[in-house]
Formats: structure tokens, C-alpha cells, sequence
């Protein structure tokens, strides 16, 4: 089946954010028969090597004092095996082949073991030949079983009996018969269609993914030029299980944890998803919600506090509600203490020309006059920002993400700026802790939110945060 083109779609939003799958989905293809085979294959190799080490001197006393004579021995494999597992020698690719990377690994891995053997039986007599034998057989019949997996595998993948996976291309339709060629030479895909790069583009790109779950597709090869200015889609492709490849005579340091394969005698990225995804995404929201909720429990006197100040201060509500647009394009009301008049929205209009911003895309001036006393008290101290403490209980923000914008400034936006509704929005980022009102030029902003995204992991939003308190309490850019 080919697919020419995907068009007349509808954008459909998606309930939770890249780093998010619902249901939790596994990578697709074969990479279990990869994992369980491999892993099958060296567990027979080590067990054959340690059982033929063990008998052939009388030395050494593996048992470690324990009746079974097979209990350590089955320890040593575990500990071989996680080693070859962590080194990625059961990732696709060359890495599982990876010969010299096997022999250093288990070189280690044998190490270890005599080591912990010296340290709980520091009176066992171990011989030289032990050593040898033992080291020797573990990792010679380790890499002859990869070899011969190998060889095995390209017989079968010629045949077509196994082995093959199903990929799809999106280049330029002038590229399409070049890159069909250039897979074919691999004779270990089936190509199940193809699609012009129209079909990443934000309208389209959810229609693009649910064809691509139907057909099967393990792998997508994409042409840089369809992916250059469209670099969200590396997640969406991750938190569907499905591979990534760009094919590419442009190489640029934006990724990281890729591998450089030849398809087709050319050089092509390779970009591989977790086999399991959103483990992440649910640390992070189980602990938004708990210090949300301790974070307002804790503070609610000083919450009280404020509201009675603003009360006093100025005519008005407490709360000031303003729609943002949030996860996947999607406008919620974000909670914030009033700092303005009750009037300035309106009062905004007339203020337009004064905006301090680069490009206009947000709204910025000092001085701004219709900010109230305790409203640039509380400004000052981004005490205002509290009561959004309520969006992350409610699931519309997070701790740590790029700030939601007001649709004012959204309705400017440039298509590349998307990318930062493609996770949740934060009380707090990178833009904060990077100078806040100071950076007065949006597409700084991006690439802070796009750097913030491409390197997100639980330590960086600790790490954001510990920046929060310090450039809070320093006053550092705010106004």
C-alpha cells in the first residue's frame, strides 16, 4: 500500500503531553524476539562457559559455602548479562555486534565477579587456569553466538522468512524513488508507503501517526529537509513506539543518543524510542500533584493573607482569571492573584505602542501604569503566581514547563513556535531562571523551551526550581 499524501485533517488534541502515552505502549517491531533471543543465546554460551570453567580445575570451590551448586553459577551469568544489557550490546544496529565493546564489557563483568568471590571468600585458592578458562570461554562463545545469530539472520532476511521490518518514508516527491532505492539495498524492510512532509505539519501529523499505527509501521525513514523545520515530531514518532530515521547529507548537533547507521551506503541518523514510555511523564505528574497540595496546605496563611491585601488595596476580585493556551493547543483559565486594575485588559490597547518586546509577540513594559501597590509588591516577589498552585491539582500546568501565553500573543505565533504547547505549561522555566522580563526577544524563549524539552529529565525541573527560589528571592528580571 502507498500513500501518496495525507490531507483534509482535522488537528485532533491529545488529552496528555509528549513525554505522556495512554495507554503505555511498547516499542513496536521485533526488539522482543531480538532482546529474548539474544539474552537466551548468552545466558546457554556463559552458563556452558562457567559449568566447563568450574570442572575443569579442581582449585577453586565456586559453590561460596552454598549447598546448590548452581545458585552462584546463575549469579555470575545475571551479572554478565546486566553488564552486556547496560553497555547497549542488546540494542539494534551494530552495537549488538559490537565485538571489541563485548570482549572489554565481559573483560569487566569477569573482574567483578572474582572480586566480590575475593571479598566473601577471602581464603578460596583460585588457580591461573580458572582464570583463564573461564575468562576465556565467557567471551569467546558470547561473540561466536552473536556472529553466528548474525549470519543466521541475514540468511533468513534474504529468504524473507524473518527478520523484516515495516517502514514508511516522507521526503519530496522528487526524492521518493531515490530513498525507495536506497532502502530496498537493505533487503530487510518492507516499505508500506510513502508521504510528502505536508504530512508533519500540525494539521495533519495526528491523521499521519493513527495510518502509520494502522499499517504496522516499526520505522519511519524521513528526508532532513521534511524534518528541519518540524522537529516536534521526533516525540511524537518516540511516544508511539515507532523508530526514527533521517537520511540526511546535513548533519547538526541537536540530538542527543543517536546512532549513526549506512542505509543504502549513505549515512543515516537513527534516533530509537524507549521500549517502554511515560514512565517518566508519571513520576513528574504524581509529584506535581503532591507538592501542589503541600505547597498550599503550607502556605495557605500567607494565600490569605495576600487576598485580604488585595481586597484593601484596590476595587476588584481576589483572583484574576485569564484564558492561556495550554497542552496541545488547548485554552484553559489560569489562576493568578490581581495585580492590575480591574480595567486592564481594556487599558492594553492603548498601550500597544509601548510594548518593549523584539517582536510583539508578548507584552512588556516597565512602569506599567496599571499594576496596583501591592500588585508590584507581589510582582516583584512572583507572589502572584501562587494560586496556579490550583491548575497543577487540576492537571492543566506543571511545577516546571514553558510559561502559557495569553491567545493574544499565541495568535502571532510562527509555526516553529508550537513546539512549546507540545508539553505541559509551567509555573516556572527556563525563561524564568534565565533572566525572565530581562529577554525581550520570543525566539530566545524558544530555544529555551526547545532546549528545555530535548533535555528534560526529573533532575533538570529540581534543578529549575532550586534557580526559582534564588532568582525569586534576588528579584533578578521581574517586573
Amino acid at each position: 500500500m502507498t500513500i501518496k499524501t495525507v490531507t483534509n485533517a482535522h488537528y485532533r488534541e491529545a488529552p496528555l503531553d509528549l513525554r505522556a502515552s495512554l495507554p503505555i505502549r511498547l516499542r513496536k517491531g521485533l526488539w522482543w524476539l531480538r532482546l529474548l533471543t539474544l539474552s537466551s543465546l548468552d545466558f546457554t554460551v556463559l552458563f556452558i562457559a562457567w559449568i566447563f570453567a568450574k570442572y575443569h580445575t579442581d582449585a577453586v570451590d565456586f559453590s561460596w559455602q552454598i549447598p546448590s551448586t548452581f545458585l552462584p553459577i546463575l549469579m555470575t551469568i545475571a551479572i554478565q548479562i546486566v553488564a552486556l544489557a547496560i553497555q547497549g550490546n542488546y540494542q539494534p544496529g551494530k552495537k549488538r555486534y559490537d565485538y571489541l565493546n563485548i570482549f572489554k564489557t565481559l573483560t569487566f563483568a569477569h573482574g567483578l565477579i572474582l572480586a566480590f568471590v575475593f571479598l566473601s571468600q577471602p581464603d578460596v585458592d583460585i588457580s591461573r587456569s580458572t582464570l583463564i578458562w573461564s575468562w576465556l570461554l565467557s567471551t569467546t562463545l558470547v561473540c561466536l553466538g552473536r556472529f553466528t545469530t548474525d549470519i543466521t539472520l541475514e540468511h533468513l532476511r534474504h529468504r524473507k522468512i524473518l527478520g523484516q521490518s515495516y517502514v514508511f518514508i516522507i521526503c519530496d516527491p522528487e526524492d521518493t524513488e531515490k530513498f525507495i532505492s536506497l532502502i530496498k539495498k537493505e533487503k530487510r524492510y518492507i516499505i508500506c508507503g510513502t508521504a510528502s512532509p505536508r504530512c508533519l505539519d500540525r494539521y495533519y501529523r495526528q491523521e499521519t501517526l493513527e495510518k502509520l499505527n494502522d499499517l504496522g509501521v516499526t520505522e519511519v525513514f524521513i528526508a532532513w529537509n521534511a524534518i528541519k523545520n518540524r522537529m516536534f515530531i521526533r516525540w511524537l514518532f518516540q511516544s508511539s513506539g515507532i523508530m526514527l530515521h533521517l537520511l540526511s547529507v546535513e548533519i547538526k548537533n541537536i540530538y542527543r543518543n543517536v546512532e549513526f547507521n549506512e542505509i543504502g551506503g549513505i549515512t543515516c541518523l537513527s534516533l530509537d524510542c524507549p521500549i517502554i514510555t511515560a514512565k517518566d511523564f508519571w513520576i513528574k505528574r504524581s509529584l506535581d500533584f503532591c507538592l501542589a497540595a503541600i505547597l498550599i496546605f503550607l502556605l495557605s496563611p500567607i494565600l490569605l493573607a495576600i487576598s485580604i491585601a488585595i481586597k484593601l488595596d484596590s476595587p476588584g476580585t481576589v483572583f484574576y482569571k485569564q484564558t492561556r493556551i495550554g497542552l496541545r493547543g488547548r485554552p484553559f483559565k489560569v489562576w493568578k492573584f490581581r495585580t492590575m486594575r480591574s480595567d486592564a485588559e481594556k487599558l492594553q490597547r492603548e498601550l500597544e505602542a509601548l510594548n518593549e518586546t523584539k517582536d510583539g509577540i508578548i507584552f512588556k513594559i516597565k512602569n506599567d501604569p496599571r499594576i496596583t501597590r501591592v500588585g508590584s509588591f507581589l510582582r516583584r516577589y512572583s507572589l502572584d503566581e501562587l494560586p496556579q498552585l490550583f491548575n497543577i491539582l487540576c492537571g492543566e500546568m506543571s511545577l516546571v514547563g514553558p510559561r502559557p501565553l495569553p491567545t493574544r500573543d499565541v495568535d502571532k505565533f510562527s509555526e516553529h513556535h508550537f513546539i512549546r504547547h507540545e508539553v505541559l505549561p509551567g509555573i516556572t522555566g527556563l525563561w524564568q531562571v534565565s533572566g525572565r522580563s530581562n529577554v525581550l526577544d520570543f525566539e530566545q524563549v524558544i530555544q529555551m523551551d526547545l532546549n528545555y524539552i530535548e533535555h528534560w529529565s526529573l533532575w533538570l525541573d529540581f534543578e529549575i526550581l532550586l534557580k526559582t527560589v534564588k532568582v525569586v528571592l534576588t528579584k533578578e528580571g521581574a517586573y
